[in-house]
């Protein structure tokens, strides 16, 4: 079935009419409904979607992880400050991870939080860190990690899955604010 099959100009209307069959969207939608809402218009490589998923929900884990460690081995004249921004971003990482975990589920695969590995498919590393400018600097280079690696699917997914590509612009927003906030601690120690 084409995509397009339920959407079609009228025949007696100008070409650029907007008109549903209706009934063929209600015949489709009886159709496979173990797919949930994964439709026959669904236009992407549902297995590459749920790969690039799982791939970021394992860095979400991995970014989770690292500000977790960072929070609580913050020490130094100005760590309390700093360790609350770590608490913060790994508490919104660990959102970004449920969410993408959710949206795997909703298109039929299965979240992989497998310890073994987390590390292997996660884009950005996780890394300890020796002080608290190290630790900063450890998060800017996996929050540019992110920033990449998600603007990538993000410009893969296009019109063919906008509702994944919209999670990921949201958490796209959410990474480039922890990047900000990264940088201006770095400067505001450094400087």
């Amino acid at each position: 079935m084409s995509k397009s099959s339920a959407v079609k100009a009228a025949p007696s209307q100008p070409h650029d009419a907007f008109v549903i069959d209706v009934e063929k969207i209600r015949a489709d939608a009886r159709q496979h409904m173990d797919d949930g809402p994964v439709t026959s218009t669904y236009g992407a490589d549902r297995e590459t979607v749920l790969k690039l998923l799982n791939d970021s929900l394992a860095t979400e884990i991995v970014c989770t992880l690292r500000y977790k460690r960072h929070y609580f081995m913050a020490k130094g004249i100005h760590s309390e400050a700093v360790a609350q921004e770590f608490l913060e971003h790994a508490n919104e990482e660990q959102e970004h991870a449920d969410t993408l975990a959710e949206r795997i589920v909703q298109l039929g695969g299965e979240p992989d939080f497998a310890p073994e590995g987390l590390a292997s498919r996660s884009h950005s590393e996780y890394s300890e860190g020796k002080d608290l400018i190290d630790m900063i600097r450890e998060n800017l280079i996996a929050e540019r990690i992110a920033i990449d690696t998600y603007r990538e699917i993000i410009r893969y997914l296009g019109d063919k899955d906008v509702t994944t590509r919209r999670i990921f612009e949201e958490i796209l927003a959410v990474e480039e604010e922890h990047a900000d906030d990264m940088a201006d601690l770095l400067e505001g120690r450094n400087g």
